[in-house]
């Protein structure tokens, strides 16, 4: 329906980066045109004009937020270039 990169985070250990993500409460949300993916939420997607500036922004929010919840730092799958 959207574009996007794919998986963004590595699967952490003993769990799942999208489910932790949906435990989070963080499907939906979004910045700019970027946005978590309402089905699957280890996916952000570019709701229209998204900008890398948004993406990485929406990253930051992500893994701060599971860190401060679950104590779980979230890694990156996908590499920034520039």
């Amino acid at each position: 329906e959207f574009p996007s990169a794919g998986s963004v985070f590595k699967r952490p250990l003993g769990s799942f980066a999208g489910k932790l993500i949906e435990d989070c409460g963080l499907k939906g949300m979004s910045v700019g045109g970027a946005a978590v993916s309402e089905k699957h939420a280890g996916f952000i997607i570019n709701k229209g004009g998204a900008t890398s500036d948004d993406i990485k922004k929406l990253i930051d929010i992500i893994k701060n937020t599971v860190y401060c919840r679950t104590g779980i730092m979230l890694e990156c799958e996908i590499k920034f270039i520039g």
